[in-house]
């Protein structure tokens, strides 16, 4: 065997060395950047859950709106009817007493499309804490990816981990969203 066959095997040798060396950062990088698509994914979700919850909530509102419009013209209409005089008293009576049953059926639908409003409007709050979570997961990966990524480039493995401190940050913003009620 010539000497510079040698040093060519002694070359290969380290520049497998260094690859192999490698390799659990660029595994390290595969994981990342899979976690940073499912959050991304699980982000998207969850801002489209909360535009479509507070569509839900609007629509509620606008329910409750309209009961409360058609409950107040009916006092303004029974009002009306107790002041105006009118040849038939009894009918005059018997309008009065069906605005008043309408009235309090309509006063508890009411009460029960405020509370469904503002319930849907607890949950379009939740979806956006969520999705603020998952928004913040998903930029510490990125950074943990990226940073990961210059280990590759300068063979300083410092930079692996400083990339693994982002990304485990990132697994706990996205993980705390579990925690959310």
């Amino acid at each position: 065997m010539e000497a510079n066959e040698a040093q060519e095997l002694q070359e290969h040798a380290e520049h497998g060395s260094h690859e192999s060396a490698l390799r659990p950062v660029a595994f390290t990088m595969s994981v990342a950047a899979v976690l940073v698509a499912v959050t991304t994914v699980l982000g998207h979700r969850t801002h489209t859950e909360a535009v479509l919850d507070q569509n839900r909530a609007t629509d509620q509102w606008n329910e409750y709106q309209a009961h409360k419009i058609r409950s107040y013209d009916t006092s303004l209409n029974r009002d009306l009817l107790t002041v105006v005089t009118i040849g038939d008293k009894d009918v005059a009576r018997e309008l009065a007493k069906q605005y008043a049953a309408h009235e309090a059926k309509w006063n508890d639908e009411l009460k029960d499309e405020k509370a469904t409003a503002e319930a849907l409007e607890a949950k379009v709050e939740l979806a956006e804490v969520r999705a603020t979570r998952f928004d913040l997961a998903e930029a510490l990966l990125e950074i943990g990816l990226v940073v990961t990524s210059v280990t590759l480039l300068t063979r300083s493995r410092i930079y692996w981990y400083i990339g693994i401190v982002f990304s485990l940050a990132g697994i706990v913003s996205a993980a705390s969203v579990l925690l959310l009620k």
